[in-house]
């Protein structure tokens, strides 16, 4: 796996469960410049037929990284805009002003985020994707995206072909 890179936005998994999830979300840090953190343990080893059916052969053009922990991984972002996302949050992901090199936290698809982890958290960094009423979360791979392509958009999609 890759060190971590220069990348636009960087997205951080805790604990994911599901592989073609993620797999979804390795095709989406390729696609839009990326770099995806993945917080041990796991839900599936990173040769998974899913997770690599997934993410299709974009798995050589996205820069990944493992951590053993969540702590280990945020040391690194000393001085950068950390927003954690999460169906607690109470601003909506579209009201922040993203910029280059910020940290997206998503938690694990059956569980979350931690709430102690959120508790440390800022309130105006805890983000939310609005659902209706009756709705409990969107799928894992599709929050990631709804959040990052709204990120890149405010950055007038730095690096994208014409």
């Amino acid at each position: 796996m890759q060190a971590t890179v220069n990348a636009l936005f960087h997205i951080v998994l805790y604990q994911p469960e599901i592989p073609p999830n993620t797999g979804n979300i390795i095709r989406l840090s390729a696609n839009s410049g990326c770099q995806l953190h993945l917080i041990h343990p796991l839900g599936f080893t990173l040769d998974d037929k899913k997770l690599r059916r997934a993410g299709l052969d974009y798995h050589e053009f996205a820069a990944v990284r493992e951590w053993p922990d969540l702590a280990s991984c945020l040391q690194q972002f000393d001085g950068v805009n950390i927003y954690a996302c999460s169906t607690k949050g109470k601003r909506a992901f579209s009201e922040p002003k993203f910029t280059p090199g910020d940290v997206l936290v998503f938690g694990p698809e059956s569980r979350g985020l931690p709430s102690d982890y959120l508790a440390s958290v800022a309130s105006e960094n805890i983000l939310r994707i609005p659902m209706l009423a009756e709705s409990r979360s969107m799928n894992l791979s599709n929050a990631v995206s709804v959040i990052v392509y709204e990120a890149w958009r405010q950055n007038g999609f730095i690096g994208a072909r014409d």
